[in-house]
């Protein structure tokens, strides 16, 4: 680092991970002035393989707990006592056979996702939630002895900290785009950003210095949306000159159509050079399900075989699939759309296999949160920990990640059977989500001293001076 930035390397990570980097001013502030840029170009890969990742974000609480269930026959009776009417039965389920656990079932909607697991491309991470600190059990829960997420069981809360990672305050900043900050600069041309949404602006993908790139499943946006604006900023000075001096309209008139014309500038650059990059068809043997989710997949894949001629050594994509709130008919719900999404990831992978980048390409599913194992007599209720699904050739397949939670619900009255029960089957997360990102953040270039720049509770679950990774699901 040159020497006006003289700060030494240790002395600033150690002021980054105390806890004054959980002060997301503290954090903007560093970034902004690009010193955390400077330690992380000092740790990140300059010349390593391109590498992306893919968040599915099933937004309104994906019921996981049907999604991944124990088979042997202490914890199956568990789980279909907790569940009653929402129990699925064996014959509803697919057998899966991770590496060191008893067997598992994966929803019989979904054989696409289990054959990936038996066949080493796919994993699961158990009971992964929002956590500012460890809880441990109930007791902490109610007694207030931990610090607890902000708006627990709230949509927009937990979505918010899903994509901040800080649960702690409001941020309108991602920890995807925190991790642009620090990495963008490894790719050759910044002109169509390494963040690329297929669901519009996003709060994952929002960084200090970058914002996502909007695209749609056929591609990217033209310029009618510029002409919408443009008529606004040509209203407004009309209107204001009316009520002041014409010479200040004028000039206010002049910085706007300058911006307008910067924004376009940069639109127009953007969109001509994706949309050259992302001319070329896909392969003949890939195809993808003709489905909402199938098409914004399709759309990735070309992205990432088009990805030499936006300069791209680092991208990531986001997708956002709603209507998994699901208080009634879960289980004619689910039945639905698990469907769609395993079949979506399926072709996804095969898609990146024929590209030849099935080990640089990893998708990775979010959630609001999970939903409470116990009925509310038609579906089920907002809850806390759920499990997720990982994806790609670099995941170390064939297992399941953190602690799968006996699924034995306490009684309203009595003894605890069960200290992550907070009721209701809300489970208490025993993997953060910090653990979980932290892992991804790592394998896509992220130093492990830099982690706390994107994760700032990091420090509360993993220690960058530790040789094992946070989970160890990825290679």
């Amino acid at each position: 680092m040159k020497p006006e930035n003289s700060i030494s390397r240790r002395r600033f990570l150690g002021q980054a991970s105390c806890a004054a980097v959980s002060s997301i001013p503290v954090l903007s502030t560093l970034l902004n002035l690009r010193l955390a840029q400077g330690v992380a170009a000092a740790n990140a890969p300059s010349s390593s393989p391109y590498r992306a990742l893919v968040c599915l974000f099933l937004a309104g609480g994906n019921d996981s707990f049907n999604m991944l269930v124990p088979r042997e026959a202490t914890a199956y009776a568990a789980y279909k006592k907790s569940r009653a009417n929402l129990a699925l039965t064996p014959a509803q389920l697919i057998d899966i056979h991770p590496t060191g656990l008893p067997d598992f079932g994966v929803h019989n909607a979904m054989p696409e996702v289990a054959d990936l697991f038996e066949t080493g491309k796919a994993a699961f991470v158990a009971n992964v939630g929002t956590l500012i600190e460890p809880v441990l059990n109930r007791t902490q829960v109610s007694k207030n002895s931990k610090r607890l997420p902000l708006g627990l069981y709230s949509h927009s809360d937990q979505m918010e900290q899903w994509q901040t990672s800080i649960p702690h305050s409001r941020s309108g900043v991602g920890w995807g785009g925190r991790m642009a900050d620090l990495l963008k600069e490894l790719n050759s041309n910044q002109v169509v950003p390494m963040q690329i949404s297929l669901d519009g602006g996003n709060l994952w993908q929002t960084g200090n210095t970058v914002a996502e790139y909007a695209i749609t499943p056929d591609g990217a946006i033209g310029l009618n949306n510029y002409i919408a604006e443009w008529q606004q900023y040509h209203d407004l000075p009309n209107a204001l000159s009316t009520a002041v001096d014409s010479q200040l309209s004028q000039q206010y008139t002049n910085i706007l159509a300058q911006t307008f014309n910067l924004r376009k500038r940069h639109a127009l650059d953007a969109y001509n050079i994706f949309a050259d990059a992302t001319a070329a068809p896909l392969p003949n043997s890939v195809t993808f399900p003709n489905t909402s989710v199938g098409n914004k997949l399709a759309m990735i894949a070309r992205a990432i075989q088009g990805r030499a001629g936006m300069g791209a050594n680092r991208q990531t994509f986001f997708i956002q699939w709603g209507g998994w709130d699901h208080h009634s008919d879960v289980m004619d719900n689910q039945s639905a759309m698990l469907p769609q999404l395993s079949e979506g990831i399926a072709a996804f992978r095969n898609a990146m296999a024929a590209l030849g980048l099935d080990d640089q390409v990893t998708l990775f599913t979010a959630s609001d949160f999970g939903r409470t194992l116990t009925s509310n007599g038609r579906g089920s209720d907002h809850a806390w920990g759920g499990n997720q699904i990982v994806v790609g050739g670099a995941v170390q397949g064939k297992k399941i990640y953190g602690q799968y939670p006996t699924l034995t619900v306490n009684p309203d009255s009595g003894p605890e059977v069960n200290p992550l029960d907070t009721g209701r089957g809300r489970f208490i997360p025993t993997t953060s989500c910090d653990q979980y990102f932290a892992e991804l953040a790592l394998w896509l270039g992220v130093s492990k001293s830099s982690l706390p720049l994107v994760l700032p509770n990091i420090g509360n679950f993993y220690s960058s001076n530790s040789s094992a990774p946070p989970l160890g699901f990825m290679g």
